[in-house]
């Protein structure tokens, strides 16, 4: 074996979950250096189909033993579901959720009344002011990738997804679990997030615009 061989067997094996109808492309800043990554595609969900079962078929993608599952919001939910059923040496959540109890009220309460599904999920889907203001996504690079995000968005994923967050019923911690969270996240508010490790004045997507700081926190994690 030759030494980059024995080299390469020691990295962490890594598995990164994107956010909602996002992909790779939100990680691009960040330092994966030291680590042996995956990123878990996003597989199109059948209709009405239950998280424990999409998570299954999501769960078919990992070919590791005890990889650490790193999630980045709707990601996280999926990987906290992902090591319930498969050992997990970490998971870490990024702009996600760790419980049920993080789920702001407003969402919850769409949840049992449906009214969640009244949303123009078209508009969603569409660049403008009030989204960049959402997801904190301010710099100009910044927002054309948001923008092709959201136009490779698909539709009926989003209802899905958007779906299962509402209705999100886990309480169960995993032994090793870190919740990276930024403090001006306006979709999912840090006041909700229970302890976490906190970064300044990062938004939803601090992957991006914070990219430094939550690459400094994951290695200090891994």
């Amino acid at each position: 074996m030759t030494n980059a061989l024995k080299l390469n067997s020691k990295l962490k094996k890594v598995y990164i979950l994107s956010g909602l109808g996002a992909d790779e492309r939100v990680f691009k800043y960040l330092d994966f250096k030291d680590w042996d990554v995956t990123f878990i595609d996003w597989i199109k969900p059948f209709p009405n189909e239950p998280l424990t079962d999409y998570t299954k078929r999501i769960n078919e993608q990992i070919k590791h033993e005890n990889p650490i599952l790193i999630g980045l919001s709707f990601g996280g939910i999926v990987a906290t579901e992902l090591a319930k059923i498969i050992r997990v040496d970490k998971l870490i959540l990024i702009s996600s959720l760790k419980t049920k109890r993080e789920i702001p009220l407003v969402y919850r309460l769409a949840g049992k009344l449906n009214l969640h599904r009244l949303i123009p999920y078209s508009i969603l889907k569409k660049d403008h002011v009030l989204n960049r203001w959402l997801f904190g996504v301010i710099r100009k690079n910044d927002r054309d990738l948001f923008q092709k995000v959201l136009a490779d968005t698909d539709i009926d994923f989003l209802k899905w997804a958007i779906n299962v967050v509402v209705n999100w019923n886990n309480m169960q911690l995993h032994q090793n679990l870190f919740h990276i969270h930024g403090t001006n996240d306006k979709i999912l508010p840090i006041n909700k997030s229970g302890n976490v490790i906190a970064i300044q004045n990062g938004g939803h997507l601090m992957v991006l615009d914070k990219a430094k700081q939550v690459s400094e926190v994951l290695h200090q994690i891994i």
